[in-house]
């Protein structure tokens, strides 16, 4: 058994896969009240805590193991994409002064692709440095949802940070010329720079389909409204000619 906290927390998502590997969640933190309902029917509330900036990092249980996805609004296309400008951009340094003071194993953090070209890879690179800075090596790749077992085509940003004395660094292993490989090629000329290579499982093609997981019979609550419905209709009418 391992032990983890999840910041960032949502409804759970990253405690579902953890708990079913042998991981115990011993702290999770969600600012959201419609999110935190959600964990706390799923899970209950027994560790479930509130705004991470208003937590000293000493009140934190120890852990092996740190995961959250921290908020993307502030890197995503769909938002502004201020970065460190936008307050939710800053967040991530809530994970590096929990993991500062705690100093767990390992940490598993995820967030939008757009995260890698974000003001010109300057965003990433602002990161994986102070990862490196509190003692952790870094690697990190891109997901999609797709791969395991989701009917959803969802690319993510999954950064592996492990601390110094546990692994050995060494150059990122770089193949291709897709988005990942440029990034990675760009970051590692920073002199200095912790990396390895994480084994990360690769997930297989259409593993799922969304009709694999639709209910037939569903609640009448749930249809849309009739306005919705007509308007629905006339646009797919226009789309057909």
């Amino acid at each position: 058994m391992f032990t983890y906290i999840e910041l960032f927390a949502g409804i759970g998502g990253f405690r579902q896969a953890l708990d079913k590997a042998n991981g115990k969640c011993v702290f999770a933190s969600e600012i959201d009240k419609f999110a935190r309902k959600s964990y706390t029917a799923l899970y209950g509330d027994e560790h479930l805590h509130g705004d991470i900036t208003k937590i000293d990092a000493q009140d934190v249980p120890d852990h092996d193991l740190l995961v959250g996805g921290f908020p993307c609004q502030a890197f995503s296309v769909a938002g502004n994409r201020l970065g460190f400008e936008d307050t939710r951009g800053t967040l991530f340094f809530e994970i590096v002064r929990i993991a500062k003071e705690k100093r767990p194993k390992a940490m598993l953090l995820e967030n939008v692709k757009g995260l890698l070209g974000h003001d010109g890879g300057k965003t990433m690179e602002t990161m994986i440095l102070a990862l490196n800075d509190i003692g952790y090596t870094v690697d990190f790749t891109i997901l999609n949802s797709k791969h395991f077992g989701v009917p959803q085509h969802r690319e993510r940003v999954f950064i592996v940070a492990l601390r110094d004395d546990l692994v050995d660094h060494e150059p990122w292993l770089v193949k291709g010329t897709n988005r990942l490989a440029k990034s990675k090629r760009q970051l590692g000329k920073i002199e200095g720079l912790k990396t390895f290579n994480f084994d990360y499982p690769t997930g297989q093609e259409g593993s799922a389909r969304l009709r694999d997981i639709l209910e037939e019979d569903v609640g009448s609550e749930y249809d849309i409204s009739e306005k919705s419905k007509q308007a629905l209709i006339e646009k797919l009418r226009k789309r057909e000619g």
